[in-house]
């Protein structure tokens, strides 16, 4: 026997194999190797005959071997051999698995009818009702269901497949054998619903459920070899067709996987039509009904029981909705519901609550006790009709569901039942609940609760840098990131708009000819809902208050001043529908409370506490805090008591100095800067229209023959002229400064007119200088030397007037606030006024630039060209000179 063979024998035999791999192809080589392998290593195996088979292995077994080989189409190299095991794999002549790329294509590659991008279904006869009646488009509940499936069979590609699933024609199995043999294959169970095995026979296997195939494999396997395991894997599955009749969104035939249940088909064919059922969905196998699906069941509960699996050459059928109702208002799901075929009958009842369910029921903003069932009874005059009803636990038992009903559910009424209001100047503005017998000295029992949020703020900012003060500004300027889209909308919108209505031709087209004057096309404009993350973030920066205050300013500012002498309580009146105010005294309320003027509250009342700066009290009720600066002995910040004046304030600041220039005292107010900055923006307003005018005069005066080049020329020079006006007046910022009228002799304390003071003002009072200012359009814009007796004539003249001056609108400003300027036909009183020590002089330029040659010369020729268009001569032209 083999097992005696000596090891040179054995190893001749190698050799010889060897000798035959020279002479062989390459197949027939990898074989050779394993059978080789098969020799020196596992003599035991096949010396009886690879765990039993009879004979062991003859000469036609090595033809078969290599035949199945070569037939399994060369892919089983010694790579596939070695992947399979020696012994089995080949003998069998089983090709080796590969992956399976159909399945993968298929589980890939959508279903064209399922991929199609569904299209909305149109409103049915009941939602077209509602449009009518009520004005609203409802949705009907679960048609959204199949917009957004995945209708696709790759959901079953790779899921696994449960143990009783039944196998079939054209299902693909991977079959390992392991133990004292090893290979694997796949294979597919044919039309007779076996596999073949060559050499060994067929299984048949159809009918068998996968979880038992295991079983059946290895008892069958088990005939010709022994101690072996088997393992079958389920690979592609088998397609069935499924077909979609009656009332289907997309009626027709579908290509589904065996394992496709009644819910596949149904979101593969895209549920019903609008008017067909959702809630009789039936099942029709071999022309009987086996099964009928509720998709409400599974919408509202989850629940699937009646969700079976489908066969070959079923039949979903939708039949027609037997009716609709409708929720509207303040419930969670509005919309149109179907109802079911005799939902109105004695034994199938579908109450309100059912419905009221599928709906998600109320939410906490609804009033149960305010709803309304509308009824239609056809076959009537006048068919609609209303009932009120209950939606406590009994009304919804008791209240059945018609085809047509609508409830409407109304809204609660968000009115607080026993509250008391607290807002305004108090550290905390807050809502509490009102007891009986409650009053103001309740609510807002000592002073400290008068603290304002803004004199908390302040103080906690006392040492803050202007750094610092900038970030915590920008801080609570910030704009909330849904109301800066909502502005960025808003300005977009209007900006639109502005550009619309804007005449396309303008002042530089004046002139041009006819043919050229052509309306010009509007640059395409970004939609109004098309917005930049920079467009968010710039509208989030808001308008902070970024207030650059020095040290002193900010001294006396620390407090927000409440109003002790009036506060409010706001009452409404539920029965006769007034609101009433009931001042009060919170300083006699904190001082003595239970008293008289500490009011009883009532649910509902608000109460309202003022500061200073909401309501302006009485002078001598405020804290003033005045700055004064300059040219006085003690320079600094006082308070302002009754009977204080600015004489007074001078006089506790030690009185002036002897360099105080008393002519050119200052004042300085913020609300006159309030007052000046508005008066400003008109002044700026007027002059852009009066520009504006000037421009459209000169075009107007321009004349018969007119030359237009030239024309244009003056107009945008006087444009220009213009621009650079109005730019130098925008500069301007407003100083806040009274003009106190002190003389200009003035050096003693009574000179200077004893004002009322406000808190924050500023007094400033110069030493004399011994310049004066010039600017404007002069050749020299610089400070002059003062000198006694020169007029503003002489100054200009030292500083050089300009070509395009002004003479006739020069302006003398006077140290002490006051200016002079022309006011007379006959003489300039501007040029001929003696200048003071501080005074300043402006110069403004002209907006008519053109000269009195060039005018002279326009307006000869345009009386010439006007006489030759009326037909004169010379001799005409001759008579009218005589």
């Amino acid at each position: 026997m083999y097992l005696k063979t000596p090891l040179a024998a054995r190893l001749s035999l190698a050799k010889l194999i060897c000798i035959r791999f020279l002479l062989t192809q390459a197949s027939l080589l990898a074989i050779m190797l394993v059978v080789a392998s098969a020799l020196c290593n596992a003599p035991l195996a096949l010396s009886q005959g690879l765990g039993g088979a009879q004979g062991g292995i003859t000469a036609a077994d090595l033809t078969a071997l290599r035949g199945g080989a070569m037939g399994a189409g060369g892919g089983m190299g010694a790579a596939g051999l070695a992947g399979g095991g020696a012994g089995v794999t080949g003998l069998l002549a089983i090709p080796m698995p590969t992956a399976n790329a159909d399945d993968e294509a298929d589980a890939g590659k959508p279903d064209p009818k399922s991929s199609k991008k569904q299209v909305p279904l149109p409103p049915n006869e009941f939602q077209k009702y509602l449009l009518q009646t009520t004005g609203q488009m409802l949705p009907l509940y679960g048609a959204d269901f199949f917009e957004s499936l995945n209708n696709s069979n790759a959901q079953y590609a790779r899921s696994p497949v449960g143990d009783d699933y039944v196998l079939g024609a054209g299902d693909q199995l991977l079959i390992r054998i392991w133990g004292s043999t090893s290979a694997e294959t796949t294979v597919s169970i044919d039309r007779q619903g076996a596999i073949a095995i060559p050499k060994l026979g067929t299984l048949r296997l159809a009918g068998v459920k996968a979880g038992q195939v295991d079983a059946v494999v290895k008892a069958f396997f088990s005939k010709f070899y022994k101690d072996i395991e088997v393992s079958v894997a389920l690979g592609k599955l088998r397609k069935i067709t499924v077909f979609a009749v009656g009332q289907s969104r997309n009626p027709g035939s579908y290509s589904l996987s065996s394992q496709a249940t009644l819910t596949t088909a149904l979101f593969a064919s895209g549920g019903p039509s609008a008017g067909g059922s959702i809630r009789r969905v039936q099942l029709k196998r071999q022309g009987q009904t086996v099964a009928e699906f509720d998709l409400y069941t599974f919408l509202g509960k989850g629940d699937k029981s009646a969700d079976i699996k489908l066969q070959d050459g079923d039949v979903l059928f939708y039949p027609r909705a037997a009716g609709f109702m409708a929720f509207l208002g303040k419930v969670n799901s509005p919309g149109v519901y179907e109802i079911k075929e005799g939902a109105d009958s004695k034994d199938n009842k579908e109450t309100l609550a059912d419905y009221l369910n599928l709906a998600g029921g109320l939410p906490v903003t609804a009033d149960p006790r305010r709803a309304t069932l509308e009824r239609v009874q056809a076959g009537t005059d006048q068919p609609r009709s209303v009932q009120d009803i209950s939606l406590a636990a009994a009304g919804l038992q008791q209240t059945t569901i018609k085809n047509g009903d609508v409830l409407t559910v109304a809204a609660i009424v968000p009115e607080l039942a026993n509250a008391v209001t607290l807002r305004g100047a108090v550290a905390q503005p807050t809502r509490m609940a009102w007891r009986q017998g409650m009053r103001v000295s309740d609510v807002i029992s000592k002073k400290s609760l008068l603290i304002n949020p803004e004199t908390v703020r302040k103080q906690n900012e006392v040492l803050f840098d202007n750094f610092e003060q900038e970030r915590t500004a920008r801080g609570r300027a910030r704009v909330p990131s849904d109301l800066a889209v909502d502005r960025v909308l808003l300005d977009k919108k209007n900006k639109e708009d502005e550009k619309s209505q804007i005449n396309p031709s303008s002042f530089a087209d004046f002139g041009k000819p006819a043919d050229a004057n052509t309306p010009k096309v509007a640059e395409p404009l970004r939609p109004v809902g098309e917005m930049t993350e920079r467009d968010i973030a710039t509208a989030q920066l808001g308008k902070p208050v970024v207030v650059e205050d020095s040290l002193a300013d900010r001294i006396g500012q620390l407090n927000e001043e409440t109003n002790l002498d009036y506060a409010v309580i706001e009452r409404f009146s539920r029965e006769t529908l007034k609101l009433s105010l009931l001042p009060f005294n919170l300083g006699k309320v904190l001082a003595s409370p239970k008293s008289e003027g500490d009011i009883e509250l009532q649910p509902g009342d608000v109460i309202t506490v003022f500061s200073h700066k909401d309501i302006q009290v009485p002078t001598a009720l405020r804290q003033v805090f005045v700055r004064i600066e300059g040219e006085v002995k003690s320079p600094g910040i006082y308070p302002v008591g009754p009977g204080d004046n600015l004489q007074t304030i001078v006089q506790k600041a030690g009185g002036s100095t002897s360099d105080a220039y008393l002519f050119a005292t200052s004042l300085y107010r913020e609300e006159v800067k309030k007052t000046q900055k508005l008066n400003m923006d008109k002044l700026l307003r007027r002059m852009e229209s009066e520009s504006s005018a000037v421009v459209a005069q000169i075009m107007q005066s321009g004349g018969a023959s007119s030359d237009f080049a030239a024309l244009q020329a003056k107009i945008q020079s006087v444009q220009q002229a213009q621009k650079q006006s109005l730019d130098r007046f925008r500069m301007l910022k407003p100083e806040g400064r009274i003009s106190l009228g002190i003389p200009a002799n003035a050096n003693l304390l009574q000179d200077i007119p004893p004002i009322r003071l406000e808190n924050g003002d500023r007094i400033q009072i110069p030493p004399k200088p011994d310049f004066i200012q010039v600017f404007g359009s002069v050749n020299t814009e610089s400070a002059l030397l003062y000198r006694v007796g020169l007029t503003v004539k002489d100054y200009l003249a030292m500083s050089g007037v300009g070509s395009s001056a002004d003479l006739n609108g020069a302006i003398l400003v006077r140290a002490n606030g006051n200016a002079i300027t022309n006011q007379s036909y006959w003489r300039n009183d501007a040029l001929s006024a003696q200048v003071l020590p501080g005074d300043t002089i402006f110069l403004p330029e002209k907006f008519d630039r053109e000269s009195a040659w060039s005018q002279s010369v326009r307006t000869a020729k345009d009386f010439t060209q006007v006489l030759y268009q009326l037909g004169l001569g010379a001799a005409a032209i001759k008579t009218l000179r005589q």
